[in-house]
């Protein structure tokens, strides 16, 4: 048969795999007909041509669709009889190819001042790539292979370095577990604590929402407990009868408050006397844009405090790329979990990385960070002042937002927060972040947590002008 004429409509779908080139065109020609009937377009009980037929039809020899009627038939999508001709099968279900992006992403706002995001764009891709040339051509073959549960020595090794000189941690490369995010060192800890038998853990209120979730993952429940203007209430946390408690002490996300030194001895006091441990969440630590940052809870008391950070908001919370330091007790069942949860973070990456803080890239990226996000935190303070009079920031000059209290007559709340929703300017209030609700939460004055590191100084003066003329009506 002439290529030229008709072919059935049945089979159009096979002309483009029946035109591939001849050393694969057997290969196209199954997979075309495979997704023919994944997609349903050959329902099941659908009599397929003979293969002689088919190949007359489609201007390929009678052997490949031959091979590919038994190739398919041996996979279960078709079925045959001798003499009674080759059937789609009933086993195969339809199914339509779907991708979607789950990634959190902001609905196209005309300012966005949701926490929690760096400045993607100041990603070091250059010095990035160049550490990953250099690993390529230096890594040995054999680290290539599964790597210790705890990461790569050399890693471990400049992250103990890098921890002790910037965050004043007490940092044995042994008890450092390389995990892919703080999510990742929430959820080992949740393991290992219900492994203790321990099945509640004390979290700030306000405090992270993820908490919940990572440690109900695990089996634990999260315990609310009230945070004053110095870190968690004493007398609360002794009454809850937790033995765990998560803390954000360098900078309490999200009301930005630092941790008093008392507050910091009583909580250790506490973890003491119930032979208790603290999990130090050191979220944004190194950016503290008034004075040196506060040194880490960890060095106090290394036994009682498991530690954890990532390059999040360095680098990008994409990497996927974290550490835990934990006490010397917890040290075998984290990286024993660790080994059943993954075998091992990505050996490359590691190495990486590792190159990375070796070679004074990181610091670099801190300061260049640190610089971006003060001047853009002086940009937000100075714009909520001009279109917010008598509005004030409070908590700690660190990290990547602010609290802003506005006064009074910009509410009620609810209907302000309606109002800037309209304008297009995505923006979180204090409230959304309380485990509990109390009578202040129906206090007159509207709590914003407004993140800014993300935001160039250009817009977030436009956008608080913005906030600011939707308030107005």
């Amino acid at each position: 048969m002439d290529r030229n004429e008709p072919v059935s409509p049945a089979w159009e779908l096979l002309l483009p795999a029946a035109s591939a080139p001849a050393r694969t065109r057997g290969r196209s020609l199954q997979a075309a007909l495979r997704e023919a009937v994944r997609s349903g377009r050959l329902a099941p009980g659908t009599r397929l041509p003979s293969s002689r037929d088919l190949a007359a039809d489609l201007g390929v020899s009678r052997g490949l669709i031959t091979e590919a009627y038994e190739q398919l038939t041996s996979e279960g999508y078709l079925r045959s009889g001798r003499g009674a001709g080759t059937w789609v099968g009933s086993a195969v279900r339809a199914t339509r190819a779907r991708a979607h992006d789950l990634a959190p992403r902001s609905p196209g706002a005309r300012a966005d001042f949701v926490p929690g995001t760096p400045d993607l764009s100041l990603f070091p891709r250059s010095a990035w790539a160049a550490a990953q040339r250099g690993v390529l051509a230096e890594l040995p073959h054999q680290e290539l292979g599964y790597p210790d549960p705890r990461g790569l020595p050399r890693l471990r090794t400049a992250l103990a370095g890098l921890l002790a000189r910037r965050r004043g941690v007490v940092a044995d490369p042994e008890r450092i577990v390389v995990v892919s995010g703080v999510a990742q060192a929430t959820t080992l800890l949740g393991f290992a604590l219900h492994a203790r038998g321990v099945r509640t853990v004390g979290v700030e209120d306000p405090g992270s929402p993820q908490h919940d979730a990572l440690y109900a993952s695990a089996g634990v429940t999260a315990v609310p407990l009230p945070v004053d203007s110095e870190g968690i209430a004493p007398e609360p946390l002794r009454a809850s009868g937790v033995r765990a408690v998560v803390t954000t002490p360098a900078h309490q996300f999200p009301t930005g408050i630092a941790y008093s030194a008392r507050r910091r001895a009583e909580l250790l006091d506490w973890a003491r006397s119930v032979d208790g441990i603290v999990l130090e969440d050191d979220y944004d630590g190194d950016f503290r844009y008034d004075r040196a940052p506060v040194g880490a809870l960890q060095g106090l008391d290394p036994d009682r405090v498991a530690y954890t950070g990532s390059v999040s908001k360095s680098l990008a919370p994409g990497l996927r790329l974290g550490w835990l330091l934990v006490p010397e007790s917890w040290a075998e069942e984290i990286v024993e979990r660790k080994r059943t949860m993954d075998l091992g973070h990505p050996a490359l990456d590691q190495a990486l990385f590792a190159r990375f803080l070796e070679r004074g890239d990181y610091d670099r990226q801190l300061r260049r960070c640190q610089r971006a996000y003060r001047e853009r935190r002086d940009a937000l303070v100075a714009a909520l002042d001009a279109h917010f009079p008598g509005s004030q920031v409070s908590g700690i000059a660190a990290g990547l937002h602010v609290i802003a209290t506005l006064p009074g007559r910009y509410g009620p709340e609810e209907r302000f927060l309606a109002r800037v929703a309209e304008a297009g300017v995505a923006v979180r209030p204090l409230s959304s972040y309380a485990h509990t609700r109390t009578e202040s939460d129906e206090a007159k004055e509207i709590q914003l947590v407004l993140g800014y590191a993300h935001v160039p100084p250009a817009r977030i003066a436009e956008g608080v002008r913005a906030m600011a003329e939707a308030a107005a009506g």
